[in-house]
């Protein structure tokens, strides 16, 4: 009862203060709808940005892959950060200055209308296929191991799976069908708290529970008795090897936070430039605390259940269950869902804006009102949010674990798009040819050597190697047959451009803390490593240094 209590509260906690900040947002104009008026702050952005991020094919997913081979799955947390302080520094300015709403939208202004249809059909398939019904039923496979639904309704654990399905998923739709951008940033923030305090929670008494009250002891045990898990250097026949990190990691992690439309739509949103950097960069740190939240659970969670689980992805739901007292069992599933909800309506949005604003506006109806865009959308929004629950319970049972099924999926999009707006966004005279040439060539070579020859690579090498082949063509293509006039940027003044002061050195301090952790996780690192390593922090700090005093003249320089 207790539980049930605690779950509701919070819930709906988080739906009234949500209420209560968009109460007088007109959300029948489009800007308002889709990018929040552009009026998002810096707490709202960072918030938003990791709630959509981090949900249960995190929570589930990740430390269902930390239980089966531990550390070295922190490449996509610790790696990731350092993608984002890039987002924050070089492409986020440039979005904001063409004040657009979508990347197509980009690529329509650098290109053509044609290659605006073919990214947003592909960001599109991205999330109805390898995004929102993984993240439903992740969600739901944590909601039965935290509050036994199938017990409580006397039905059998499928069933179960689908009633919590459609239940998060109706729940999710009214956020981003109904709610617009605001309304989700609002809530993702106010669940991102609750879910930074109540996952640190789980892993403390995790780790008490191990140590018999003292976690420090806790962390020594599992430490001793798992040393093979607490390795962030990965083998070559690992999940994630060493070498991916400079092949097709990178671009995956420059894919989701550079260019991802249910990612950067947060940023989009901002008020002006300073706002978005910060909001940005305070995701960046946030992100840092990954390991914590996502990876060192299920390893404890290894530890507790001697790695006899036979479901990996059942390893958090699990040891939430055993660790957490019953009053704070209902605070915690609250989060959980608030973090299904979360991603699940951001991409639901996204996706909502991408149709609405790049195929109906462009392709179907060029007159259509905002009244009529938004109105569109909400349907759009209804049959993407069916079709997903629909399909979400058919993705059980994943060979390597959900997060590493979405991980390939995902494969499918990253490189086409990425290295299109790289392109776009480096070169002046490359035309449209190249970039739908790109696009479906990535795509296509991607599937056949993925998924129909199976070629002998880690799909992360294979993204890594199209990418690079995309790239070079493109350029070939621009260089053969240029644009006749170069493309031009044009600030459209929608938001103030000017960047925030410390955008650079505190982008440096974030790739700084990421290697740190990098190099404090691997076994057997050179001498010679750490020296290299050593130098280019301290010359990263004295950096940092000179731009605070550089700024800080400055500022007593106006004043007086």
């Amino acid at each position: 009862m207790l539980a049930f209590i605690s779950f509701v509260g919070f819930t709906a906690m988080v739906a009234l203060i949500a209420w209560w900040y968009t109460r007088h947002d007109d959300l029948s104009h489009s800007e308002g709808y889709y990018l929040a008026g552009r009026s998002l702050t810096a707490v709202f952005i960072a918030g938003s940005m990791m709630l959509t991020n981090l949900s249960t094919e995190h929570l589930v997913g990740l430390n269902g892959l930390a239980y089966r081979s531990g550390f070295i799955v922190m490449a996509w947390e610790v790696m990731a950060a350092i993608t984002i302080a890039m987002f924050a520094f070089y492409f986020l300015p440039k979005y904001l200055k063409l004040g657009i709403a979508t990347i197509p939208e980009f690529l329509e202004k650098r290109f053509d209308k044609g290659t605006l249809l073919i990214t947003s059909l592909l960001f599109l398939g991205c999330y109805v296929i390898s995004l929102l019904p993984i993240v439903l039923y992740t969600g739901a496979l944590a909601l039965e191991s935290l509050f036994r639904v199938s017990e409580v309704f006397g039905v059998d654990k499928t069933t179960a799976l689908w009633i919590m399905v459609w239940g998060v998923g109706i729940l999710g739709s009214i956020y981003a069908i109904f709610g617009g951008l605001k309304a989700v940033a609002v809530s993702d923030t106010i669940n991102g708290v609750g879910l930074l305090v109540g996952g640190i929670m789980v892993t403390v008494l995790g780790l008490m529970y191990v140590g018999d009250g003292n976690a420090w002891n806790g962390l020594k045990e599992v430490y001793h008795a798992n040393p093979e898990h607490f390795n962030s250097i990965g083998a070559t026949d690992s999940v994630v090897p060493f070498s991916t990190l400079f092949t097709g990691l990178i671009v995956s992690n420059m894919f989701f936070w550079c260019t991802n439309q249910s990612i950067i739509q947060r940023a989009l949103g901002a008020k002006n430039l300073k706002e978005g950097q910060k909001g940005v960069l305070l995701c960046a740190f946030l992100k840092l605390l990954g390991p914590l939240l996502i990876i060192l659970p299920g390893i404890i969670a290894f530890h507790i259940f001697q790695g006899k689980l036979d479901i990996p992805d059942q390893a958090y739901p699990d040891l939430v269950h055993l660790v957490l007292p019953d009053a704070l069992v209902g605070f915690f599933a609250a989060v959980v869902v608030g973090a299904v909800l979360s991603t699940f309506n951001s991409a639901l949005n996204s996706s909502v804006t991408l149709f609405s604003r790049n195929v109906y506006k462009v392709q179907i109806n060029p007159n259509a009102s905002d009244t009529k865009l938004v109105n569109v959308g909400k349907v759009v929004g209804i049959i993407l949010a069916v079709v997903a629950m629909v399909v979400a319970p058919l993705v059980a049972n994943a060979p390597d674990g959900l997060f590493y099924l979405i991980q390939q999926l995902q494969g499918v999009f990253n490189a086409p798009i990425l290295s299109v707006v790289v392109v776009g966004l480096l070169t002046k005279r490359v035309p449209a040819i190249a970039a739908k040439f790109g696009l479906i060539f990535g795509m296509v070579s991607y599937i056949v050597c993925n998924f129909i020859l199976k070629v002998d690579m880690h799909f992360f090498h294979l993204v890594g190697l199209l990418f690079v082949i995309n790239v070079v063509i493109m350029l070939l293509i621009g260089h053969f047959k240029p644009m006749e006039q170069p493309y031009q940027e044009v600030y459209t003044q929608q938001v103030d451009i000017e960047p925030w002061a410390y955008v650079k050195p505190v982008a440096l301090v974030i790739t700084l803390l990421s290697l740190t952790m990098y190099i404090f996780m691997a076994h057997n690192v050179p001498t010679l490593v750490w020296i290299g390593y050593y130098c280019f922090a301290a010359g990263t700090l004295l950096y940092f240094l000179y731009v605070f005093v550089q700024q800080r003249s400055k500022q007593l320089k106006s004043a007086a």
